[in-house]
């Protein structure tokens, strides 16, 4: 089975780097697919109240598709399809975002530390009227983590721009007892299921 139109990339909507690189990983050639100036793309993620992790991060997930399917059309550029991605880390029915600065960055980390929490990569990809969406779900125990250890991590600013307060793929892992699941899934790309969705829509893996 052959795409639509006849390409041999698709567009990433992320601004993550780890997300860039999962996809050279699966040999996928992209090209980046980012919002204009004026988008205000952190809207998006607002959660709904008493909304679930899961729900939350499919919901979001969708928006992004929405908002960078119309990018690509409102830019005239060549179509292909589209991926979008979103991460979020759940403390039972707790839902933690990016954190907004350092001092959110210390709850969040405090909170997770020594409690085993789940780490949620919706996807979702779109070619014209087409789409195709997942979502994994993983598990990660962090060991305790002193208060030194809190502050001396948040200050290496890992922390900011990251759902949960910290990377997998960094300085956390030091402090990361287990986890179960999707490394890559924690990281913000599944590589498993968006290599199953890139060919359920036809693109070859």
């Amino acid at each position: 089975m052959s795409l639509p139109f006849a390409t041999d990339f698709i567009y990433l909507a992320s601004q993550s780097p780890r997300r860039s690189q999962l996809l050279d990983q699966l040999g996928v050639r992209h090209e980046l697919l980012l919002p204009d100036a004026d988008e205000n793309a952190e809207a998006l993620e607002v959660a709904l109240p008493n909304e679930a992790p899961k729900a939350y991060v499919r919901r979001v997930t969708g928006l992004k598709l929405a908002a960078s399917q119309a990018r690509l059309e409102r830019r005239q550029l060549r179509p292909a399809l589209v991926l979008c991605a979103d991460t979020t880390v759940a403390l039972g029915q707790t839902i933690f975002g990016k954190p907004i600065d350092a001092d959110d960055a210390k709850r969040m980390l405090r909170a997770l530390s020594n409690r085993p929490h789940r780490v949620m990569t919706a996807i979702a990809m779109g070619l014209g009227n087409r789409q195709a969406s997942a979502c994994s779900e993983s598990w990660v125990t962090f060991a305790d983590m002193s208060e030194h250890d809190v502050n001396a991590y948040v200050a290496t600013g890992e922390p900011m721009g990251k759902a949960g307060g910290y990377a997998v793929q960094g300085r956390a892992a030091a402090f990361i007892a287990q986890i179960s699941g999707s490394y890559s899934g924690i990281m913000g790309l599944p590589l498993f299921e968006t290599a199953q969705e890139l060919r359920s829509m036809g693109f070859p893996i």
